[in-house]
């Protein structure tokens, strides 16, 4: 410590007071320079040739998890950290992943087709076709024959406006057409409403030839194009279905597959609008709403039948292999103190966009680092940067190595930071909101590279436009980045809401298409045609993610702040408060959970008012300083007082108190679930037990904060 105290010390009288840089948080003003110089000269690293040649070698191939495929991108991987500098290696765990032995569908009634269940390749793009078969992980086993039942986007509100116009799905096989929701939900309510089965197509209103022209004329879904996906319950619990809340390995406890929460009971298929037209073409029954109607050249009925159609699905149920690819930099002066980066590297075919856009990015992240240990710097903080397996899976590789190393991860885990994929737009970010004002501040440090200003800028704009028009006035008023709470589909679901450590979940997008996502069709060729182009988000995805890394890793003082966390909570009491007013039979209270918001907030303001003293701090004096290890200690886990041990009612994984994806939403976000979905479902006393934990745990975080203030009084006196 003494050494670095040095250095820090030499490097501060060398700067002029004059040409000290505008504050950052969580560093003393005298180191400000020497930390904006560091990441001025990492952030001219990441390179757009880079970035493509790490793109078109791993998404060259189908790299499947649970097929060598995907150990052949791991090793491809691992190869190339190594070749910068750092210390890499895998991490294999395991986890029950069935692979299709046969799927078929036939319409056979009243006129007979078979369905095509193939996505064809374009001569125009050699790399597209079937590489990997069409299906649903952790659809269940099936042969069913049964009458078609059209049920929209197959969402709860769906089935239950069928119930009104007296159609029961009950022994029919739905079909439902994706969007509006996590495709899992559609499964699950219709086995609830007493589905044998259901087919989940594309249609062209939502990603197909109504919004554009198809691929390789456009960017959107071809005919035969459809959309492979998980529909684990992973609102239940993601990760390993037989290892439920510890790490799967070869040799290591499994529950009975039979047993699992999380895998579908009846049989479940994607497939193309072009073999959803013969089905829908001879439904009949009344016309479907208006508002249920796609775009394919026929009048939409809900049947049932006279449509009627044999699914035959059958899976080998096994064990197979997960191969995360694992960087550690250690730190030097807190090395227990560790700050996480991760992206997945599996996808369903190609997956040029989802994932390896945001892989090629993290990759030329972790060349920045280790070109800066080069030059001499060694991190404070202990950095690790992930390659995870199996996340399409349903976040298999990152679940397994959480809950494997879950004790020490909330010991030591300061940040998890999460990519997963990127195209062209502007940032979208979410998040724990103790991070949204230093979320903001790095945003502020990056350029967009098509108008050179900071990707703030738009971000914040953005923002603004996505609230509801009763939020926007007080959005447009407040001068910070509002960062998104974090619901689930990707890899920082077990770090947030199982571990209840602090998050970040960042992207640029919003001008990408989306038309082949989870096809065959998601090519190089097509990313380089139809998204980032030229790989410059790429880079500036990599620009702000190792901004972020780096000055979480040197900060001296974690940059937590807690009056974002304090508004925002308020902002989800107001709103339940008037939910519950909506509700004629409920008298759930809210005042216990505004009362812990305002204690909070108070808590967070006496915080700031000390914190508003460590820009006058000597660095080498602080770091001298005992209390500032307590210090970090307190802001490294008040993150955790947001959740307990019980988790939330039906899904217990799920620990966190303030986000969690909703119970019937799958990735959409409920915020305070527990008080929210009781609101929302009339349970109304598990919606007071609600307020009873959130307070509890607002109040809990409420607590840490006062002695956070005490111990930063003591380390900047």
């Amino acid at each position: 410590m003494f050494a670095l105290i040095a250095v820090l010390a030499l490097v501060a009288t060398q700067i002029p007071a004059t040409a000290q840089s505008p504050g950052l948080r969580g560093f003393p003003d005298d180191a400000v320079a020497a930390q904006r110089q560091r990441e001025e000269q990492f952030r001219k690293v990441p390179d757009v040739a880079r970035l493509k040649e790490y793109m078109e070698a791993m998404a060259g191939d189908s790299h499947v998890a649970g097929q060598p495929s995907s150990k052949r991108v791991a090793d491809w991987a691992l190869a190339k950290f190594k070749s910068f500098g750092l210390d890499a290696r895998i991490e294999e765990f395991e986890a029950m992943m069935p692979w299709p032995l046969e799927t078929s569908v036939e319409l056979v009634a009243p006129e007979r087709y078979t369905l095509k269940l193939k996505e064809p390749v374009l001569p125009e793009d050699p790399d597209s076709g079937d590489q990997t078969p069409l299906y649903n992980a952790y659809s269940g086993d099936g042969d069913v024959t049964g009458e078609v039942v059209y049920v929209n986007y197959g969402m709860p509100a769906d089935f239950e406006r069928l119930k009104t116009l007296g159609i029961s799905v009950k022994g029919k096989i739905v079909l439902a057409r994706y969007g509006a929701g996590w495709r899992g939900i559609k499964p699950k309510v219709a086995y609830e409403n007493g589905a044998i089965g259901c087919l989940i197509y594309s249609d062209p209103r939502d990603d197909g030839y109504f919004q554009g022209d198809v691929y390789p004329a456009g960017p959107y879904r071809p005919e035969y194009g459809a959309q492979r996906g998980s529909v684990m319950d992973m609102p239940v619990h993601p990760g390993d279905p037989i290892t439920p809340g510890w790490g799967s390995e070869a040799g290591g406890k499994k529950n009975r597959r039979e047993d699992s929460q999380t895998i579908l009971k009846i049989p479940v298929l994607p497939i193309s609008y072009g073999d959803a037209l013969p089905i829908l073409k001879q439904l009949k029954g009344p016309v479907a709403p208006a508002e249920w109607r796609g775009a394919l050249p026929i009048t939409y009925h809900l049947g049932p039948g006279p449509a009627q159609l044999h699914m035959k699905l059958s899976f080998e149920w096994k064990n197979r292999p997960l191969y995360n690819v694992m960087v550690t930099i250690p730190g030097t002066t807190r090395a227990d103190e560790w700050v996480i980066f991760g992206n997945h590297h599996d996808a369903w075919v190609m997956g040029a966009d989802d994932p390896i856009s945001g892989a090629s990015s993290l990759m030329e992240t972790a060349r920045g680092l280790a070109e800066l240990l080069k030059s001499g710097w060694k991190p404070s903080r202990t950095i690790k940067l992930a390659l995870w397996d199996g996340e399409e899976w349903g976040l298999l590789g990152s679940t397994e190595w959480a809950e494997k190393y879950d004790a020490e991860l909330k010991q030591k885990a300061a940040v998890y930071i999460n990519t997963d994929g990127t195209g062209k737009g502007w940032l979208n970010a979410g998040g724990s909101h103790g991070l949204q004002q230093f979320m903001g501040e790095v945003a502020k440090d990056v350029m967009d590279p098509r108008t050179g200003k900071p990707v703030f800028e738009e971000a914040r704009r953005r923002a603004i436009l996505g609230e509801t028009e009763a939020d926007r006035k007080a959005a447009e008023s407040d001068p910070s980045l509002r960062i998104a709470p974090l619901g689930s589909g990707s890899d920082f679901t077990p770090f947030l809401q199982h571990l209840t450590l602090s998050a970040l979940n960042v992207s640029f997008g919003g001008e990408s298409p989306g038309g082949v996502y989870h096809s065959a069709y998601d090519t190089v060729k097509w990313y380089q045609t139809y998204s980032d182009t030229d790989y410059t988000y790429g880079r500036t995805l990599s620009q702000l993610t190792g901004t972020l890394v780096l000055r979480l890793a040197d900060a001296p003082v974690l940059p937590f702040q807690f009056t974002d966390t304090a508004d925002t909570l308020l902002r989800y009491v107001v709103e339940l408060e008037k939910l519950a007013e909506t509700k004629k039979d409920s008298k759930v209270d809210m005042k216990p959970a505004r009362a812990a918001v305002e204690k909070l907030r108070d808590a967070g303001r006496a915080f700031e008012k000390a914190y508003s003293s460590l820009g006058k701090a000597s660095t080498a004096t602080l770091l001298g300083r005992k209390e500032l290890q307590a210090l970090n200690q307190l802001l490294l886990t008040s993150e955790r007082k947001l959740g307990n041990t019980e988790g939330l009612p039906r899904r217990e994984w799920f620990k966190h108190q303030i986000y969690a994806p909703g119970f019937y939403t799958g990735y959409g976000v409920k915020t305070m679930p527990q008080i929210r979905e009781g609101l929302e479902e009339g349970r109304f006393t598990e919606a007071q037990g609600g307020v009873r934990t959130v307070s509890s745990a607002v109040n809990a975080l409420a607590a840490q904060v006062e002695e956070a203030t005490k111990a930063l009084q003591q380390a900047v006196k």
